[in-house]
């Protein structure tokens, strides 16, 4: 027998759903801004900390040679921890009339070499914090591997293109500088603390602290990676395309004109499982093109048509050969660069004779007349 309904008493209030609170994404959102903004506060610190040491390299070497001036380059851009400012000193050379124009080519190119190692340092770090190994070191041994392989071959095609007289003709001039968004954002912050008067040591390691607390954040902020999310496999099989990777690469550095933030930043995806390893070389292939947008001003200001040519040169070589593995050889490409990385991250000991060798080549380049 069932008993009736209870009424509620007059003076009773009726039960109401609970409040939604802000969704989880709300904040997810806040904190990749947030992580994103601090990661490459991060990097600008740590360049801004090791320029003190570049500056006093620069005084003591002789640079006579094409080669010298590619090991230099290169090994500069590992001091400054990143590829733009060396390339900015190329250009100021040239200009000045310090260093010929096939030597501010190399030099440029060497920048770019160097500046991939920015990104073995980030997953360095990122091992350090826990994570596992492989994912961590990978890309930084994937950016080099992508980037010396495509680079290296632009050199010939690059010193035809200049000594050819294909770009003799060219002249072009500008009216303004081109302000980058990240140095829109942080240069009143570096600029205070340059005026703070801190030791570069000291900047250097301010600039560590901050990578850290960003990875924090981006460990907050990216989602874990579940195969079965039909989400996330309907992204991959849009964005996973080796073009389409290839052109997000182009639009990712060309907003922030930093190729060192925009390879970085697939340390943190990568060991999340959110970005395979494999799909990441058309992505740097493609960072490695508009990174010059920001030096191809530069060039145009400080060193007027000539200089604007070889930076020039330096972008439509690196494209040419980049859309040709692309469209032709990217399978075999892929194995390879692939295969080499298996290698290279296998042990430790291959891992310290990697760097090694990464270290000793721009050397010889450079002590070599």
């Amino acid at each position: 027998m069932t008993q009736p309904d209870r009424e509620l008493p007059t003076n009773a209030v009726p039960p109401t759903k609970p409040r939604a609170g802000i969704p989880r994404w709300v904040f997810k959102i806040l904190a990749l801004v947030v992580g994103l903004l601090v990661f490459i506060l991060a990097l600008q610190l740590l360049k801004q900390g090791a320029k003190e040491y570049g500056r006093q390299i620069i005084q003591y070497l002789n640079v006579s040679t094409a080669a010298n001036s590619l090991g230099f380059g290169w090994l500069l851009a590992y001091i400054f921890l990143s590829g733009s400012p060396v390339a900015a000193i190329a250009v100021s050379f040239f200009a000045a009339g310090t260093i010929t124009a096939m030597q501010a080519f190399t030099m440029i190119t060497g920048s770019r070499l160097g500046a991939s190692f920015i990104v073995l340092f980030v997953g360095f770090i990122y091992y350090m914090r826990g994570h596992q190994r492989s994912a961590s070191i990978s890309i930084g041994v994937l950016a080099l591997l992508t980037t010396a392989a495509i680079y290296v071959p632009a050199l010939a095609l690059g010193y035809w293109l200049l000594t050819s007289g294909v770009f003799a003709g060219l002249q072009v001039s500008a009216t303004s500088p081109l302000s980058s968004v990240i140095d829109t954002i942080f240069n009143p912050i570096l600029d205070a603390i340059k005026r703070s008067g801190l030791p570069g040591w000291v900047v250097f390691g301010l600039g560590i602290g901050t990578l850290l607390l960003a990875f924090n954040l981006l460990d907050r902020a990216l989602p874990e990676m579940n195969a079965e999310r039909s989400a996330f496999q309907r992204i991959g099989r849009l964005v996973y395309r080796p073009m389409a990777m290839f052109l997000l690469g182009c639009a990712v550095t060309s907003v922030t004109l930093s190729v060192s933030v925009s390879l970085s930043i697939l340390v943190p995806l990568s060991a999340k499982g959110l970005v395979r390893r494999e799909n990441t070389l058309p992505y740097i292939m493609g960072a490695n093109i508009t990174t010059f947008i920001d030096t191809l001003v530069a060039a145009l200001i400080n060193g007027g048509p000539a200089a604007f040519t070889i930076v020039l040169v330096e972008m439509i070589s690196v494209a040419v050969l980049s859309l040709l593995v692309l469209l032709f050889f990217y399978r075999g490409f892929e194995r390879t660069i692939l295969r080499t990385q298996e290698l290279i991250i296998h042990t430790n000991r291959t891992l310290g004779v990697f760097l090694c060798i990464m270290l000793v080549v721009p050397l010889i380049l450079l002590l070599v007349k």
